[in-house]
Order: C-alpha cells, then structure tokens, then sequence
C-alpha cells in the first residue's frame, strides 16, 4: 500500500492497486458521513475506440456512456439497485461527464449493508432488449429536459463556437436520433471495453480505518484483469476557433453570457495554469476588483461573474460566466480591462489577496467527504494528484499569471455564447 501525506493539509491518502488492475484510495475524515464512488475512464468523448483485441474500429452512438450509466442499476432479479440501495437509508446516485462516468453513495448509517449491493451491480451488467427499450422513453425526456436548460444551452453553444471537430461538442445524453441507435449489444461491448478493473478507481472518504476497508472493497470485486487495452481515437481539432458569437432566445428574465477562451497548449502544468486562472479570476472579476465595481455600481451587472478553467486530454478552456442586459458593453468593458492588465501588469497586493484566497478554497473542498472523492476521481483521470495543487502554490507568482493572462486571453481564441429572453419576455 502507497501513503501519500500531505502536511500542509494534514492529511493522508491511502493507495492501493490490486491484482487485477483497480486502484483504490481512501482519505479517512472524522466525521459521520461516509462516500464511496466506482468510477471509469470512459465518458461521452469516448465515442470510437478498438476493443480489446479487435483490428476494426469501433463508433458508437453520441450518448451511450450516460445510457449505460442508467441501465446499470438494473439487475437480473428484477429491482433496480438505485432503489434497493435508497430503500436501506443510504443516498445513490451516478453521473457521466465528458472523460468518466462514476457510481455512488453516500450515508451515515449501513454502508456495509450498503456496500454489497453497489459492488454487486457495478459488476454484473444485466441489458436485455426489453429493458433497454424501456430506458429510451426516459432518456429522451432528460433530453428535451437540457435543451429547455438555459445554462445547458450556453455552455453547449459555446462549445460549438469553440472546437470544430472535438468531442467535447457531443452532448453527454445524446439526441433522440442516437440514442434511438444504442441496442443491448452496443451497451454489452463498450461494458466489456471500458468497464474494465485497469480503467477503472474506487474512492473512498469518511470515518474509516484505510487497511480494513481496502480488505473489505477487495473481498467483493469479481472482474478479472485483461491487460489488454482498449485504444480510443480521437478527431483532430483545429487550433482556430469554429465561431466567434452565439445566441439563442429561451424562456429567461435577463441575457446570461459565456465568455470563453481556447486552450490550445495541452502539454502545459494544467494544475499550475488552473491555479492562475482562479487568481486571475477574484482579480480581474472579483467582488473588489475595479472592474465589477464600475460594473456595478452602474447597474449593468449584479452579482460576481463565475469563472471556471475547463481541461480533459483532449481540450481546455476557461469559461466566464454573468447576467446582464447591456452585454456588449460589458464584453466591451472586460476586453479593456483585461487588456490594460496586460499592459500595466497586475496589482502586487490584488495578487497577494487573491492567491490566499484561492488557497483558503482549495482548504475548504477537504472538510466535504462528496467534495474529497469526486475530486481526486476527476483528478485521476487527468493523470493528476489532488495534493499537487498545494505543492504547486509555492512555484507561482506574479510574473507566471501575467504570462497566462498574455498567453491566454486573447481575442483570437475568444467566443462569446448568449442566451436571450423570448421576444415577448422582453416586452
């Protein structure tokens, strides 16, 4: 078994990868809570790959990465296992992004009651033709549920208007016209593919004693190694933008925008570039920034903008979300902003100030049992270690982020997404 300590934190991560491939960590916390997540490394970019020993290439339908993830839960005896686990007392769930997919639950009481049914159903995939046709009435409401989504809608179109040809613009549900493609086969092949224990992590994070529930996970897995990988393929995306500006009417009170900015360098620190985008961010849009003062104070803004930096394998980006009805000389205002920092360089103390801050957040995700796992699983995936973020603090200063406020935030890799009232909601 690896530890891994952190003492700028105080606290440690147990590692352990077992005979057939699956890694498991835990990250014990003193308190009553108790999450575990199972998750793959397999989400809606993964949408072509060669299986494990197969020479002919593999497409699968948009969507079927979050299909597989609610088929799962249904079991051979007929109960569906969401239910099952819900009905001891314990909160279940599962969601897919874009690089992973993940199981899970969390709880106070029984979680070794719990633990049989998670590991059983994670395991044993039971898709027959009729269960799978029952899902697509489901799925296909949870589609039409995101596209009258307002804040789905901006974040996709801002996709589009980014990436050409990236996966990253396949909508993790899919369409009703692909997921009317997926088929019990379908769902059994990528399963076999990527639901395999080398692709795969259990994280887990609460009052636990890390040797005895190592033993304990491990006496319950049952997938046998195949060292044999599954090779995904992806598009070659273009370094230019596909579109500069987007915009779509949906039922809202007021514009909201997404301000994105491509990423084009994949190979950089992304943990090092993430912090400065966050400092950046308190900086140029904080609630003292000189910026969202002006902004507000003349009513054309009314909270603080929400700024997010985005990366997988195969794509990064840094995202600025806000609300207002004067959107173009807001965009306006934030370019001469951002452009006068170029210019003068950022505030020694606005640096300082914002630094701290970020690392006071960085303290806080580690009080939150959901916070702890779901992060280092995304992390994991990333081929990053969560504790690097506080190792990393010491090597940025101020000259690093003015260089990724130079390198990035440009306007040839900038699009502009918004989401307009309905002609009727503005009158």
């Amino acid at each position: 078994m690896q530890i891994i300590e952190n003492n700028k934190i105080k606290e440690k991560l147990y590692i352990e990868k077992i005979d057939n491939g699956l890694t498991i960590m835990v990250l014990p916390k003193k308190t009553r809570k108790k999450y575990i997540v199972w998750s793959t490394n397999f989400g809606s970019i993964d949408n072509k790959f060669y299986a494990p020993g197969e020479q002919v290439l593999t497409v699968v339908p948009d969507g079927i990465a979050h299909y597989l993830e609610h088929k799962l839960f249904e079991q051979e005896n007929g109960e569906n296992s969401l239910d099952v686990l819900s009905s001891i007392g314990v909160e279940a769930n599962a969601y897919t992004t874009n690089d992973h997919t993940a199981y899970l639950y969390e709880c106070t009481d029984n979680f070794d009651e719990a633990l049989d049914e998670f590991m059983n159903y994670v395991q044993n995939p039971y898709f027959t033709d009729e269960n799978v046709e029952k899902e697509r009435g489901i799925i296909e409401q949870e589609i039409m549920m995101y596209d009258d989504y307002p804040d789905w809608a901006l974040y996709m179109n801002a996709m589009k208007c980014m990436y050409k040809d990236n996966e990253i613009n396949i909508d993790v549900a899919g369409t009703k016209e692909t997921i009317a493609k997926i088929n019990k086969e379908k769902l059994y092949k990528i399963y076999n593919a990527f639901y395999k224990p080398d692709n795969m992590i259990i994280v887990l994070s609460g009052d636990f004693v890390p040797e005895e529930i190592i033993e304990k996970v491990k006496s319950k897995i049952t997938m046998k190694a195949n060292p044999i990988q599954t090779k995904r393929v992806y598009n070659k995306e273009q370094e230019e933008i596909a579109e500069k500006y987007i915009e779509k009417n949906m039922n809202i009170s007021m514009p909201t925008v997404l301000l994105g900015y491509k990423d084009n360098n994949l190979t950089e620190d992304k943990i090092k570039k993430d912090i400065a985008i966050d400092i950046l961010g308190g900086i140029i849009f904080g609630k003292s920034s000189k910026l969202f003062e002006r902004l507000y104070e003349s009513g054309k803004i009314f909270s603080e903008p929400a700024i997010n930096y985005e990366f997988s394998k195969t794509f990064a980006h840094v995202l600025i979300q806000f609300q207002t009805n004067y959107v173009e000389e807001v965009l306006d205002e934030i370019s001469i902003e951002i452009n006068n920092l170029k210019k003068n360089g950022l505030d020694k103390d606005a640096f300082e100030r914002n630094k701290k801050r970020v690392y006071g957040d960085l303290i806080k995700d580690y009080n939150d049992v959901a916070d702890i796992a779901t992060g280092i699983v995304a992390d994991y995936f990333k081929n990053i270690n969560s504790f690097d973020y506080f190792e990393e603090f010491s090597s940025i200063n101020k000259e690093y982020v003015e260089n990724v406020l130079k390198e990035l935030f440009v306007e040839s890799k900038k699009v502009v997404s918004v989401i307009k009232p309905n002609e009727e909601e503005e009158k």
